[in-house]
C-alpha cells in the first residue's frame, strides 16, 4: 500500500503459480473488493437503471466519461454540484476515463493529423469489442492528432474544442472522481505497426505530462488517485514495452486500454501484468463480457468496465448461466420461467422470460430497463463469485463448473 495516498491497494490473496487475486481498493469514497465490475455511467447515469437501484444490483463503482461530461453540462456545473458522485447522488467510489477514447472515436475513423473523416468501416474487423453503429455516431467528425494534443469537433454542435494531457487531467479534477486516468492517444486495431508504436510513444510522453500536472495539483493530488494507461495496439512487444515504461511512473494504478480486437489483448494480459508493479491496481477498460472476466482475472486483472450489460439489455440480449439469451425471440413468448432460475435478481425473482418479452414487442421502456438491471446484476454476480472462490481457494474450480454449463 502506498500509505499517504487517496487510492491505496492490498492483496488479501494471491494464488499460487497464478496472476489471480483478490484484493480492496481504498478510496476516499469507500473500498472496492475485487475482482471487480465497474458500470459505465457515461453521462453520470447508468442507462435504463435507477442509481437506487445500482447499489442493490451489486454495483461498488462506476466510471464516467470526461468528454461526454465536458461537453454537456460541463465540468463547472459537476464541480459546483460537489463532483460527479453528488451530482448524480451515487453514494460511492467513481471513476472517470481521461477522454481520449472518445475524442480519438476509433482512431481510423479519423484522418491522423488531417480533418478528412474516413468512412466508418474502415475501422471495422471481426471480433473488435469497441465499435458500434452507437460510438460511430455519437463523436465530432473531425480530430486532428499532434504531440501536443487533439483538437476535435463536437457531435453536438459541431464546434472546435482542444485536450491536452494538461486539459484532461483539469477537467477530471474538476468532474472529483476517486480514480482518474492519464490522457492517452487510442488507436485503431487495424493500424500499422509503425503508427502503433508512435502513438505508444505519445501516450507515454502524454503520461508523464498527465502525472505532472495531477501531481502539481496538491489538493486533487490528495483527493483522487491516477491511474496510467499501457498501451500498444496487437503487437505483444509494444504492449510489454508501456507496460514496462508505465511501470517506473508513480502511478497510483494502472489500465490496460485501446482499440483492438478482445482475441489480441487477452492473449497478452498476462505478460504485461507480469511488468506492472504487482501492489497497484489493474483495470482492463472496455472488456468485461463473462468469459473475459475469467480470462482477465487469471491474467491478473483486478477491476473490469463494459457498456455491454446496458446495451445488451436495451436490445432484448440478456446473460444466463447458460449464455446469451434473446429475450425477444419466439420461444420466449409462452415461456413463464425466470430469465434464469439460479439468479436471485429481483427481475428474476418477480418475472417471467414471457413478461419480458411481451415488454419489448409492446416497445415499453420497462423491458430494456429490466433486461439492463439484470444483465449488471449477473456480472456483479459473477464477479463476487469469483472473488469469494480466490479467497477460498477453488476459482479453477467456478471457472470449469461454470463454462461446463455457458456456451459463448
Amino acid at each position: 500500500m502506498n500509505k499517504g495516498r487517496p487510492v491505496n491497494f492490498s492483496v488479501e490473496r494471491q494464488l499460487p503459480q497464478s496472476l489471480a487475486r483478490a484484493g480492496v481498493i481504498h478510496t476516499p469514497h469507500g473500498d472496492i473488493d475485487t475482482p471487480a465490475f465497474v458500470a459505465v455511467g457515461t453521462k453520470a447515469t447508468i442507462r435504463g437503471v435507477a442509481v437506487e437501484t445500482v447499489r442493490e444490483l451489486g454495483v461498488q463503482t462506476l466510471i464516467a466519461n470526461t468528454y461526454h461530461l465536458y461537453l454537456t453540462p460541463g465540468e463547472k456545473i459537476v464541480e459546483k454540484a460537489g463532483g460527479v458522485s453528488n451530482f448524480m447522488c451515487w453514494n460511492g467510489p467513481t471513476m472517470t476515463d481521461s477522454g481520449g477514447f472518445q475524442v480519438f472515436s476509433l482512431g481510423a475513423g479519423f484522418g491522423k493529423k488531417l480533418s478528412k473523416f474516413m468512412p466508418s468501416d474502415a475501422s471495422r474487423e471481426e471480433g473488435v469489442a469497441v465499435f458500434d453503429e452507437e460510438l460511430a455516431t455519437s463523436h465530432g467528425k473531425l480530430a486532428i492528432v499532434d504531440d501536443e494534443g487533439v483538437s476535435f469537433t463536437s457531435h453536438i454542435d459541431g464546434t472546435l474544442h482542444r485536450f491536452t494531457p494538461e486539459r484532461s487531467i483539469e477537467i477530471q479534477h474538476a468532474l472529483g472522481a476517486d480514480i482518474l486516468f492519464a490522457f492517452d492517444e487510442c488507436t485503431s486495431p487495424t493500424a500499422d505497426y509503425e503508427y502503433q508504436k508512435e502513438a505508444m510513444e505519445r501516450t507515454h510522453r502524454w503520461a508523464k505530462r498527465s502525472l505532472s500536472a495531477h501531481r502539481q495539483n496538491t489538493i486533487k493530488n490528495s483527493e483522487q488517485g491516477m491511474y496510467g494507461i499501457v498501451q500498444g495496439g496487437r503487437f505483444e512487444d509494444l504492449r510489454i514495452e508501456s507496460a514496462r515504461e508505465l511501470a517506473s511512473m508513480d502511478f497510483d494504478g494502472y489500465g490496460i486500454g485501446g482499440s483492438f480486437s478482445k482475441e489480441d489483448v487477452i492473449g497478452i494480459l498476462d505478460k504485461v501484468n507480469r511488468e506492472l508493479p504487482a501492489d497497484k491496481p489493474r483495470h482492463l477498460l472496455g472488456i468485461g463480457e463473462p468469459e473475459d472476466i475469467f480470462i482477465g482475472v487469471s491474467a491478473g486483472i483486478d477491476t473490469f468496465d463494459c457498456v455491454l450489460p446496458t446495451r445488451n439489455g436495451r436490445t432484448g440480449t440478456v446473460y444466463t448461466r447458460h449464455g446469451k439469451l434473446n429475450i425477444t425471440g419466439v420461444p420466449c413468448r409462452e415461456d413463464f420461467s425466470p430469465i434464469d432460475d439460479k439468479c436471485e435478481c429481483f427481475v428474476c425473482r418477480n418475472h417471467t422470460r414471457a413478461y419480458m418479452h411481451h415488454l419489448f414487442h409492446a416497445h415499453e421502456m420497462l423491458g430494456p430497463m429490466l433486461a439492463s438491471a439484470h444483465n449488471l446484476f449477473f456480472l456483479n454476480n459473477l464477479t463476487r463469485r469469483i472473488r469469494n472462490s480466490i479467497l477460498g481457494g477453488n476459482f479453477e474450480k467456478l471457472r470449469d463448473d461454470f463454462f461446463a454449463e455457458y456456451k459463448i
